[in-house]
């Protein structure tokens, strides 16, 4: 368990208000848009009090049942080693990704859940952005309709601005992010219970049965609803995966104690307008606030969209560093932002992916009405793959009978799949783009790991058992050199070939050489004396392995440090570094698509140096060749 998992008094009151920027960002600026689409044209609802009432039931129960009672209960309860995320529901399942008694074909498909889920999210932190600045600008419309046309240039400078400064990190501002976001839930919920006060039977929407009447009224109509409901429940995903950077229990205290009454507050206040002034159905949210405090708003929900943005692009940074650890993405930069938290990083080419998909998809969409059908898709999505991977775990870590564990899962599957249900109709309508994205980001994961499986194929069969090989120094005694040399391999067992090939083209070998693997465990982080193991060869030769965990950066150099209190001693400046590089082909005979191999090849030619993505210091690199047919 995390520090943070542990925290209490006034520790735990500090992660509780960060929480409120990082992990309630998204969640947090729905009141801009949810309701608003609930009776949007698509629609044609009304705002008559059984539609009002209706609708207020479903988000009310939505936000309990799903957030409260799937994700704050439950789902936070499967973290490995503190840390959340489809990614870790994956590793808790398969340990050390080991199936584990599951037969291969099962442990395919969830696998490939698990990944499609991973996918998705990537959609949602392309949305989410576009979703949350798009709602914000949309306020301007309220103050003066002549403002519309300068939604979309702003909404566009906004996020230009906003992905341009990504690469100066989040140390600085996300200090700013707790105490933005407080003063938003505090504002939000007393502009509901300012319309709450003159109206207060609409607290009674609380009861289910004006959820069942809404739906007996109007069949089909009222399942397509859900379609807008889920969009008060968007960042359910988002909570669990920044689990890790606060822990169990500042989450769940801001969670009941502020953001889910601010919430409710503020969208009961919505319904008590409405049945006031039906006209304030084109904008609920902002025509809560009184004249003199409209620009004030639109202000303070435009720093709430940027949070909110900002909570999805983090998480987008650091799904990619998983990715990457447990090998399913290329090797890409990862800048470290922040000297105090490791957590705090910066991916370049995902910066840049984000960014131009979020202008794009504002250019393309406009409005948040638009956009809505879109965004439902990538949240429930992920939301129902969540649901399968969690039956898995429950079964599997925690040791619960089908039936247990069915009677639960099941339960929160079939929420999902109606909510899942209402927003993939609207495929035509924009909701092909988070599945095209998933389908996409999807089948380069997949293509990466398969190729890199195959690839190691080639090279363990090309690598030359230890012992025959220290004979054969011993035998022949080939001219050494003074000085450390350092063969990064990605196999345990064996030579490598780029050693081999360094002795036959140079025919010299230096005083001491060292082995060193690089192994991505699936947990989090390692520490202290597990995260370097020597073994002494013989004939001056060493085998390092170090263990890393997905949420971490290698650092060989740093390894070599911790290599000395187990007997290895070397000289940085008396140190050379040999990398094998690769020339593929897609021409071999290997089990891959051709169209496979092509994708395979264009992504390793497009990944980061090993030299920079392991630390190695670069006057001191030397890269070998070598040309493989896959």
């Amino acid at each position: 368990m995390t520090a943070a998992g542990t925290a209490t008094g006034k520790r735990l009151a500090v992660l509780s208000l960060t929480a409120l920027g990082v992990v309630y960002g998204d969640i947090g600026t729905s009141p801009l848009y949810a309701i608003k689409e609930c009776f949007g044209h698509v629609y044609g609802l009304l705002p008559t009090p059984g539609n009002v009432y209706g609708i207020l039931s479903l988000v009310f129960w939505a936000l309990t049942l799903v957030i409260s009672g799937k994700y704050i209960t439950f789902i936070l309860r499967a973290d490995n080693r503190g840390e959340g995320g489809t990614l870790s529901l994956l590793a808790l399942i398969f340990p050390r990704r080991s199936p584990g008694g599951l037969n291969r074909a099962r442990g395919f498909w969830i696998v490939a859940l698990a990944l499609f889920g991973t996918a998705l999210l990537y959609g949602d932190g392309v949305i989410t952005p576009a979703m949350s600045v798009l709602g914000a600008m949309e306020g301007l419309v309220v103050a003066s309709p002549e403002f519309e046309r300068f939604v979309v240039p702003l909404a566009l400078v906004i996020l230009v601005g906003f992905f341009a400064l990504q690469r100066f990190g989040t140390d600085r501002v996300g200090k700013m992010f707790g105490p933005v976001m407080l003063v938003w839930f505090s504002t939000i919920a007393v502009l509901g219970v300012h319309e709450i006060l003159r109206a207060p039977a609409i607290l009674l929407a609380v009861n289910p049965w004006y959820a069942v009447q809404f739906a007996m009224e109007n069949g089909t109509l009222a399942f397509l609803v859900l379609g807008s409901v889920v969009l008060v429940i968007t960042g359910g995903e988002a909570l669990y995966a920044d689990m890790g950077h606060f822990g169990k229990r500042p989450i769940r205290l801001a969670w009941l104690s502020f953001v889910m009454p601010a919430l409710l507050l503020n969208y009961f206040g919505q319904g008590a307008l409405l049945l006031r002034d039906p006209s304030a159905v084109a904008n609920p949210f902002f025509n809560l606030a009184p004249r003199w405090f409209l620009y004030p708003l639109l202000g303070l929900a435009t720093l709430a969209a940027i949070v909110a943005s900002q909570a999805m692009i983090s998480g987008a940074f650091s799904l990619t560093r998983q990715a990457i650890q447990l090998g399913f993405l290329p090797r890409m930069d990862i800048h470290h932002t922040s000297s105090q938290e490791r957590g705090q990083i910066y991916v370049p080419e995902i910066n840049t992916a984000i960014g131009v998909g979020c202008i794009l998809i504002v250019l393309a969409f406009q409005n948040t009405s638009a956009l809505g059908a879109a965004y439902g898709i990538a949240v429930t999505g992920t939301m129902t793959i969540t649901s399968i991977l969690f039956y898995m775990v429950l079964r599997l870590r925690f040791r619960w009978s089908a039936l247990q564990a069915g009677l639960l899962c099941g339960a929160f599957l079939l929420i999902d799949l109606f909510f899942f249900g209402a927003n993939i109709i609207k495929v035509a309508n924009g909701g092909w783009v988070p599945l095209a994205l998933g389908v996409a980001l999807f089948t380069m994961m997949t293509t990466w790991k398969r190729g890199r499986e195959l690839l190691q194929e080639k090279l363990l069969k090309a690598t030359l058992p230890v012992d025959l090989f220290l004979e054969d120094i011993r035998r022949n005694k080939p001219h050494r050199v003074r000085g450390t040399a350092v063969v990064m391999t990605s196999t345990m067992d064996g030579v490598p070939p780029v050693l081999l090939h360094h002795l036959k083209h140079n025919q010299v070998l230096h005083q001491q050489v060292v082995l060193l693997s690089v192994l991505t465990d699936d947990t989090p982080e390692v520490e202290g004396p597990d995260r370097v193991a020597v073994e002494e060869l013989g004939e001056g030769f060493f085998r390092i392995i170090a263990h890393y965990g997905f949420m971490q950066t290698p650092d060989v150099t740093d390894l070599l440090t911790r290599a000395k209190h187990q007997g290895l001693h070397c000289q940085p400046r008396d140190t050379t570094y040999f990398l094998g590089r690769e020339r593929l082909l897609p021409t071999g005979p290997s089990r891959l698509a051709q169209w496979r191999k092509h994708l395979f090849v264009f992504m390793s030619r497009n990944a980061r140096s090993a030299t920079e993505f392991f630390g190695l210091p670069s006057n001191r690199v030397v890269e070998l060749g070598t040309q493989i047919e896959l």
